[in-house]
């Protein structure tokens, strides 16, 4: 642990609540200004070296779902059964436990935001940010990408693809659809190598990329295993957190003030909103429902939760030993578009190297991921306890716009298993069962039941003009309701973007961190 924060008479100017993908960039770049005092807790642990970092959190070929998780679940669907919904507790947040996937989205997707009134996030204006936090190995000098940032970049080159992966690239190509090496060339579309934040099996997550290089600054403290209860807001203002000690068995019921002039919030599109309604700032309704006193009547807080609704056609291989846990999980992706959509790029197919079934290794996914979604979910909590799990509710599939373009997904899907060489491999398909029918309406029935999370939930305390009668914070990530307190994280935006919100989440933390750094009046400091 670097740094200490207790209720003394100290005063942060800059205290960052959650440092995962975004909270983490923000406390780095923020403390680059050495007149900046910088405090950055986490409720999971920290490891201030990276070779005291546990192997799950090394290990690019698994997520890490056990030891550094914050134990949630959700609700899929409405005919679907509550299921685990893993998000990172640790410092690095889910960029430390998550696929490694590095891509961006389409530059129609903030532009979209731009339009609904969040300017300063057009394409060209994150585009900078994007290239500001990569160093891409593979495309150093290509005029949208960086070669000098923390975030390292590559894709796997042919020779390292394992075996299923090169024939289902061979199978895309027979297929007849493009190739495109650079998954994130602006106005790319096609099959190709996953770009990836890793170097072999390392996980470069942000507490490695920004956190570890910036420990040594003398105005920069870190503190792991520290919750956050809620914020205290005095006159309108935010001016401390209310924080527990967290030991190795749990919160220990040690709880201190954190006392600042300006606070980051940056708990994560599902811990975000919890944070907010147990400090008073939410829906009335639901501080009502919870018993917690009004701060402040904000209806969006919670609410238009977006994510990438998908589902995978599982596949037995003849030989099971090519698809196994000790082999890469994902390495090739293709991004196309929907028959008919208006959305470009609004669907992926994605192979997964191997799927365990019943203790069984041997099977691989065909997955399908719908990448822009109009379906919207909630989270919510049950209690004002500090400690209660929230509830989160997906709502995949109930917009027919998104059923139908999933059951489109899931029908190319079965197309890669049945063309050559792919389908070499495969000895049968073992779900969704082929005999019970592959229709319009027996795959309507099937994405409804059986639609999953990507895992990449954001929008739940989304940004725009005050006009916007469920914008939570404005294009700065400042709060409407109340002064001192911004949020920078998955949570701000408006729309879940055509990618793996990874690397959005590491941009939003980029362009915060540098306003608040560079523009301190604009945040007050």
């Amino acid at each position: 642990m670097t740094g200490q924060a207790s209720n003394s008479d100290e005063v942060f100017d800059v205290v960052v609540l959650g440092a995962g993908s975004a909270g983490a960039v923000v406390a780095a770049r923020a403390s680059e200004d050495p007149n900046l005092s910088v405090l950055v807790v986490d409720a999971g642990p920290d490891y201030d070296r990276i070779r005291d970092t546990p192997y799950d959190l090394v290990n690019s070929y698994h997520n890490s779902v056990a030891d550094h998780d914050w134990k949630h679940s959700y609700q899929p669907t409405a005919e679907a059964p509550s299921t685990a919904f893993p998000r990172g507790r640790v410092t690095g947040g889910s960029s430390a436990v998550n696929t490694a996937i590095a891509l961006r989205g389409v530059p129609e997707d903030y532009d979209g935001w731009a339009e609904q009134g969040n300017t300063e996030w057009a394409w060209e204006k994150v585009l900078t940010a994007f290239k500001r936090l990569e160093r891409d190995l593979d495309y150093p000098d290509a005029p949208h990408h960086g070669d000098a940032g923390p975030i390292l970049i590559r894709r796997y080159p042919q020779d390292e693809l394992t075996e299923t992966h090169q024939a289902w690239m061979q199978t895309a190509e027979n297929l007849g659809f493009p190739r495109l090496d650079d998954q994130n060339a602006p106005e790319g579309s096609g099959y190709g190598p996953q770009p990836m934040n890793k170097l072999a099996r390392l996980r470069v997550s942000t507490a490695i990329g920004y956190l570890a290089p910036a420990r040594i600054r003398p105005n920069l403290a870190v503190r792991g295993d520290t919750h956050v209860r809620r914020l205290v807001v005095e006159g309108g203002r935010v001016v401390a957190a209310e924080v527990e000690a967290v030991g190795p068995d749990g919160p220990t019921g040690q709880v201190s003030l954190i006392r600042g002039r300006l606070f980051v919030l940056s708990a994560g599109a599902i811990q975000t909103p919890p944070v907010l309604l147990r400090s008073g700032i939410g829906p009335r309704r639901e501080l009502e429902r919870l018993g917690v006193p009004l701060v402040a009547d904000v209806p969006g807080v919670g609410e238009n939760l977006c994510d990438h609704p998908a589902i995978g056609v599982i596949c037995e291989l003849k030989d099971p030993s090519l698809a196994s846990a000790t082999m890469p999980l994902i390495q090739t992706i293709m991004r196309y578009t929907a028959p008919g959509s208006e959305h470009r790029n609004d669907l992926q197919v994605e192979l997964i190297t191997w799927v365990q079934r019943e203790g069984r290794e041997g099977a691989i996914s065909i997955s399908a991921v719908l990448e822009q979604s109009y379906g919207r979910g909630y989270v919510r909590l049950p209690s004002a306890d500090p400690h209660a799990q929230p509830v989160v509710e997906q709502h995949f599939c109930e917009d027919d716009r998104d059923t139908a373009r999933l059951v489109a997904n899931v029908r190319d899907c079965f197309a890669f298993a049945e063309a050559r060489p792919l389908a070499d491999y495969i000895e049968r398909v073992t779900f969704p069962d082929p005999t019970r029918g592959l229709d319009d309406e027996s795959l309507t029935r099937l994405v409804r039941r059986f639609a999953r999370s990507g895992y990449h939930p954001c929008g739940t305390a989304k940004m725009g003009p005050a006009e916007d009668p469920m914008a939570v914070v404005d294009q700065y990530g400042r709060a409407h309701a109340v002064a001192g307190l911004v949020v920078a994280d998955a949570s701000i935006m408006p729309e879940v973007p055509r990618a793996n919100t990874n690397l959005t989440s590491i941009m939003i933390g980029e362009r915060i961190g540098e306003w608040i750094r560079t523009r301190k009046g604009d945040y007050g400091l």
